[in-house]
């Protein structure tokens, strides 16, 4: 048995609603339906009944399964977070007149730092792709500007030729909840651009048109999920052997800044983050790498 009509509506519902009040992306509000339909899964398989029926014991059992099942803290702290959102909502609508999830307890979280790649692998990473191919030329062109600038995987997929200011040398950037910013390129990832666009883009589109920046074969945008293949594919020509995402070249990005002296102030705009603290923890990670070049290099290391 799995979730009934009432609830799969519930949730289209409250989705609809989030994205109305908070403009929450595209990809958050389908984490966000997916989690709770997994928890309305769970409540018509073991209790026969969805979502508004639900009591404080059933949301802890299903977290309790959750905990069994190795599903790691920060995941499970989310699914919390939704949850609340979501009955939160029901009981502003009128539908429940208890909120079941209160007083249930989150998941205690540490504070991990960002796997990073170190500049030496950087320069690999960009090394990797084969420049006599125009997919290659393309991806070439996606990670320069990924690193030189931060964006989030979403944003550089997303990216059209209108947001790009080649004569600036900036890049219009709408983030998440629709915020926009400017993003600089940098000189190199500039002159990458100039080529692509000049060649490789027209050669991967022929006579088709496409709305985005970086076209595939097939003369349309890239998903997330073709480019994190991409990159994994470059990670092990460039020799890396540990896991790698579109992700990990936005924390380089960020680290890198920090430790050839950026101000936090100045990371924190262009990666588009709306509270500090979220960048803040990047000087963790720059603080990390000091302590292990003093280890290494200082006499009494």
């Amino acid at each position: 048995m799995t979730r009934g009509v009432e609830d799969v509506q519930l949730i289209e519902t409250f989705s609809d609603a989030l994205w109305m009040e908070r403009g929450l992306s595209r990809n958050t509000l389908s984490a966000y339906q997916s989690d709770l339909g997994k928890v309305a899964d769970w409540l018509h398989n073991s209790q026969g009944y969805g979502l508004l029926k639900a009591q404080r014991v059933d949301l802890q059992n299903y977290l309790a399964s959750l905990v069994q099942q190795g599903r790691k803290p920060r995941s499970t702290a989310r699914l919390l977070s939704c949850v609340r959102q979501f009955y939160q909502y029901c009981l502003r609508e009128g539908w429940l007149s208890a909120d079941p999830s209160v007083r249930i307890d989150s998941p205690k979280l540490g504070r991990p730092l960002p796997k990073s790649l170190s500049e030496g692998e950087v320069e690999a990473l960009l090394g990797a792709p084969d420049l006599d191919d125009a997919e290659g030329m393309r991806d070439r062109t996606m990670l320069e500007v990924l690193y030189a600038s931060g964006l989030r995987v979403s944003e550089l997929v997303d990216l059209r030729p209108e947001q790009v200011n080649l004569n600036q040398g900036v890049m219009r950037i709408v983030g998440k909840g629709g915020k926009e910013r400017l993003v600089p390129m940098g000189d190199e990832a500039q002159r990458w651009l100039e080529q692509f666009y000049k060649g490789a883009r027209g050669e991967l589109l022929g006579a088709r048109v496409c709305p985005h920046l970086f076209p595939t074969r097939r003369g349309r945008g890239m998903t997330r999920q073709a480019f994190w293949y991409r990159i994994k594919k470059h990670a092990a020509t460039a020799g890396i052997s540990h896991n790698i995402s579109p992700h990990t070249l936005r924390h380089a990005f960020a680290t890198h800044l920090l430790n050839h002296g950026a101000d936090l102030r100045v990371v924190q705009l262009l990666l588009g983050h709306s509270d500090l603290s979220t960048t803040q923890i990047y000087t963790h990670v720059a603080r990390e790498r000091l302590k292990q070049l003093h280890a290494q290099h200082h006499p009494r290391g």
